[in-house]
C-alpha cells in the first residue's frame, strides 16, 4: 500500500487526478489518501498530489507522537539498497498541533536505535511522518463531489511511509502571463495539468482540445508525454497556441518529469465539425467559452457546446469539460455518462465546473 499526500486545496479533486497514477485510491483523512499501487513516473506529473510513500503503517484514531513511535517500533525497516535515512514530518493544515521538529528528532532517534545512519542533507531513504485530524465541524475539502471513495469514519490519523515518488513542482515556470502568448482568462497550469491527467495524458496517448485557446492544457499534456492536437475558431488563438507549444514541447531534452515531450499539431477549425475519424484520439479536453457568447459567429453558445460534446463523443471514449456552468444535460444528450463532477472556485465571481465524461 502507498500513502498519498494531497495538495490540500480540494482532496476529492486530488484523489480523482491521483487515479491516473495509482490504483484503488481512497481518501483516509484531510490531505491524505492511500493507494494499492502507483506508477512512479506518473506521480511525478501530478498537480494536486505532492508525494507517494510506501506505507509502513497508520493509526485509526490517534495522531500523536506516541502513536507514531509505536508504529515505527513495530515496523519492518529493511531498506534495499541499504543507506542513510532522514525523517520529514508534516502536520496537515496544522490540524493536530504536533511539533514536527520534535517528531523528526524522536522518530530519527528510533531509526538510529534500529541501526540506521542519519543524513539530514542528502539521505538515501526518506521517512515521511504525516499527522492529520478532521476539523471539529466535520467539514473536509471536496466532500461535495461524486464518485470518490473514502473510509467511512475519519478521525485523527498518523501515517508513516518511505518516500517513493514526488511530483515535480515547476508550475510557476509556466504561469499564463510568462508564456510567449497570453490572453486573459487562460487556465492556470495546475488545473490544466490535472484535467490533462484525468483525461488520460501519458506517453503513447493522444489528446485533443477542440477549443484550445492559448494551448495551456495541450502544453501540460505534452509535458507528461502525450501527443496533442488542438483546434480553435480564431486564427489569433491558433497562432498563439503554436508559439506556446513550440516553446515548451519543441525541445530535445526530456520534460521536467523525465519523459519524452509529446508531439503537437494545431489548426484552425470548428469544434462542432472536427476533421478527425471516429475514435481518432484517446481523450478530449476543452474549456468551454464563458458568459453568454460563442466566439464562432454562426453558433449560439449552447449549440457550440452541445455540438462540441457530440463531436468529442464521436472521436474519443473519454472527455473532460471545464466551464463556468454545468453542461451535464447537454453531455447526457450527446451520449456521455457523467463519471464525476467538481466545482472549483477561482474567485468571488467565477466558479469553474469540471465534468469527467465516459
Amino acid at each position: 500500500m502507498y500513502l498519498l499526500e494531497f495538495g490540500g486545496e480540494d482532496d476529492a479533486f486530488a484523489a480523482r487526478e491521483a487515479r491516473s497514477a495509482a490504483s484503488d485510491v481512497r481518501r483516509i483523512a484531510p490531505g491524505l489518501g492511500v493507494a494499492r499501487g502507483i506508477a512512479s513516473e506518473r506521480v511525478r506529473g501530478l498537480a494536486y498530489t505532492h508525494r507517494a510513500s510506501e506505507l509502513l503503517g497508520r493509526t485509526e484514531t490517534d495522531a500523536d507522537l506516541e502513536s507514531a513511535r509505536a508504529l515505527l517500533d513495530a515496523a519492518t525497516l529493511e531498506r534495499e539498497p541499504p543507506g542513510t535515512v532522514a525523517v520529514r514530518a508534516t502536520d496537515v493544515h496544522g490540524s493536530t498541533g504536533i511539533s514536527t521538529a520534535r517528531a523528526e528528532r524522536e522518530l530519527g532517534q528510533v531509526l538510529v536505535d534500529r541501526g540506521f545512519d542519519v543524513d539530514l542533507d542528502d539521505p538515501d531513504h526518506l521517512l515521511r511522518a504525516v499527522f492529520s485530524a478532521e476539523p471539529a465541524d466535520g467539514s473536509t475539502a471536496g466532500d461535495s463531489d461524486s464518485g470518490h471513495a473514502r473510509d467511512s469514519d475519519w478521525g485523527s490519523v498518523c501515517a508513516l511511509g518511505w518516500l517513493a515518488a514526488e511530483s515535480v513542482r515547476d508550475f510557476g515556470a509556466r504561469a499564463p502571463t510568462d508564456k510567449p502568448f497570453f490572453q486573459p482568462g487562460s487556465m492556470d497550469p495546475l488545473l490544466a495539468r490535472a484535467v490533462a491527467n484525468i483525461a488520460g495524458a501519458r506517453p503513447g496517448r493522444t489528446l485533443l482540445d477542440p477549443m484550445c485557446g492559448t494551448g495551456g492544457v495541450l502544453v501540460e499534456a505534452g509535458l507528461v508525454g502525450a501527443d496533442v492536437i488542438g483546434t480553435d475558431a480564431q486564427a489569433k488563438m491558433t497562432e498563439g497556441a503554436r508559439k506556446n507549444l513550440a516553446h515548451f514541447l519543441d525541445r530535445d531534452e526530456p520534460s521536467p518529469i523525465g519523459v519524452e515531450r509529446g508531439s503537437w499539431h494545431v489548426g484552425r477549425g470548428d469544434g462542432t465539425r472536427l476533421p478527425l475519424a471516429d475514435d481518432a484520439v484517446d481523450g478530449v479536453i476543452f474549456d468551454a467559452p464563458y458568459g453568454r457568447q460563442s466566439k464562432i459567429d454562426t453558433h449560439r453558445l449552447e449549440d457550440l457546446v452541445a455540438g462540441a460534446l457530440a463531436e468529442a463523443r464521436r472521436v474519443a471514449s473519454r472527455a473532460v469539460v471545464v466551464a463556468d456552468r454545468s453542461w451535464e444535460r447537454e453531455a447526457r444528450d450527446a451520449g456521455w455518462e457523467l463519471e464525476a463532477s467538481f466545482e472549483r472556485r477561482v474567485h468571488r465571481s467565477l466558479t469553474r465546473y469540471v465534468l469527467v465524461l465516459e
